[in-house]
């Protein structure tokens, strides 16, 4: 179980960067989606630290699980605000994908608990 949640750690944490980065180049379809959603300019840097954040506690929770355990519950949660922000404007169409990615993110908080 140790490997799975390597595996998982490490793929969340390259979708975190990954994200993170579109945010702080300003993507156009990441900002036609924030500004859908009313998300202020001023936001989209915090937000993208929040994800780097969340990718450097995944990766330090390979050795210090703790760590790991905090960051994929704050990973979980960031998620489900997506989802929550998504709904609250009633945009059902961009639902799936952060839905999804609570599930995904979910993985290594669940694998992290299960190695301890």
């Amino acid at each position: 179980m140790f490997i799975a949640y390597v595996v998982l750690a490490v793929l969340v944490s390259v979708l975190l960067v990954f994200s993170g980065r579109s945010m702080l180049v300003k993507d156009k379809d990441i900002v036609e989606t924030l500004t859908r959603l009313g998300v202020p300019d001023s936001w989209y840097t915090m937000l993208a630290l929040l994800k780097f954040a969340g990718a450097l506690g995944l990766l330090i929770g390979i050795f210090y699980r703790p760590l790991g355990i905090a960051a994929a519950v704050g990973v979980v949660l960031f998620f489900i605000g997506a989802v929550v922000s998504h709904l609250r404007v009633k945009d059902v169409k961009g639902v799936p994908v952060p839905f999804v990615l609570v599930l995904v993110s979910a993985a290594p908080l669940v694998l992290g608990l299960a190695t301890l």
